[in-house]
């Protein structure tokens, strides 16, 4: 294992990710938070690279698309935009039946984002959110963040006070927006990813998602037919390595892996982008002039695509669950003020490994 370099504070790079702390957490932060137990830890754990595995969508198992075991007479269903995103209302996550989670799973794969208000499973504790996404995939565990003492599957999003963080930031940044598709380099990236908001600030800290089904539709015929055909590298090596520079915890070498730059939705059959502004560092087959200005197009056609966007509000005890293979998403920091910094906003993630992404069908594959 490389070992960690010793950086004066003026030397340190800026936060790799200004929504989440790298290596501690003030005590001040233990003191107010109203969920310490979920505070980040970093213990010493190391993870070998993840062995291939078969992956079942519990989508493909439901028969009746009208999800008669989850949406009850009792249920609302609102949707944020219509492409995109709904808010559940008279639904407890924690008491689903099997089949009312595969039809979840379908849910949230045809609406891509989807958030469940006031949810008991918030206090519930770690063991049983742990349980409930594992019905889903296998669970990630995190190379760098912070996670629940125990449950190295949690990552965990905490930000409170952190003012000469944030300045230093935006001192080199114009935006604290970070678009991204969530641990893309694994060889079987996440399918269905769960957020659980413990605290939050009264307003800001929300969450944008943009379809990458729709992004990909509206390019065109020309354009698409060329991208069917590329592969991406993605690669977790500039988060570890800045993780190591800033004294950070590491618990896995990097991993990089080819992944197609468009896959097809094993669920919906919808062909999406698959693209990440932080972990693709080459498209096979394209010089470097090619390959960044390819990305930033498609990055820039996404991050402007305001009408198949969904920016999601958070409620006290809400869980957001989002099909990370259809979605590319950022947290908006703007909770924060000149003098105090941050506003506590307290959320943790849990993921569900899906399948090696499909790759559009040629007459080779």
């Amino acid at each position: 294992m490389s070992q960690t370099a010793t950086l004066t504070k003026e030397e340190k790079p800026i936060s790799y990710d200004i929504n989440i702390p790298y290596v501690t957490v003030s005590g001040e932060s233990v003191t107010h938070t109203r969920y310490p137990q979920y505070l980040p830890t970093w213990d010493k754990i190391w993870f070998d690279p993840l062995p291939p595995f078969e992956y079942q969508d519990p989508a493909l198992r439901v028969k009746d698309k009208s999800k008669p075991n989850l949406l009850g007479p009792g249920t609302k269903v609102s949707h944020i935009q219509p492409y995109i995103g709904s808010i559940v209302e008279g639904v407890q996550l924690s008491q689903l039946s099997d089949a009312a989670k595969d039809e979840l799973a379908l849910l949230v794969s045809e609406r891509k984002v989807v958030a469940f208000p006031d949810q008991d499973l918030i206090d519930a504790g770690p063991e049983a959110q742990s349980k409930f996404m594992r019905y889903f995939g296998k669970p990630n565990y995190q190379p760098i963040s912070g996670t629940v003492r125990g449950y190295p599957g949690f990552h965990i999003i905490h930000r409170d006070g952190n003012i000469d963080e944030i300045t230093r930031f935006l001192e080199q940044r114009t935006t604290t927006t970070l678009w991204h598709q969530d641990v893309s380099y694994e060889i079987q990236p996440p399918s269905y990813v769960m957020l659980g908001l413990l605290e939050g600030p009264d307003v800001g800290g929300d969450t944008v998602f943009a379809a990458t089904d729709v992004a990909y539709k509206r390019l065109s015929p020309t354009f698409r037919e060329f991208i069917d055909k590329l592969k991406a590298v993605h690669s977790s090596a500039k988060m570890i390595n800045h993780a190591r520079l800033t004294g950070g915890l590491v618990r896995k070498d990097p991993v990089d892996t080819v992944h197609p730059l468009v896959r097809v939705h094993p669920v919906t059959g919808e062909k999406c982008l698959f693209i990440n502004g932080e972990f693709i560092t080459k498209i096979q087959g394209l010089k470097e002039p090619e390959f960044r200005n390819l990305l930033d197009f498609l990055l820039q056609h996404i991050i402007t695509g305001h009408d198949f966007q969904a920016r999601v509000r958070w409620q006290p005890r809400t869980i957001v669950m989002f099909d990370n293979r259809s979605t590319i998403h950022t947290a908006v920091v703007d909770y924060f003020d000149e003098e105090r910094g941050a506003k506590p906003r307290h959320i943790f993630r849990l993921c569900a490994l899906g399948e090696k992404p499909i790759p559009v069908p040629t007459d080779k594959n």
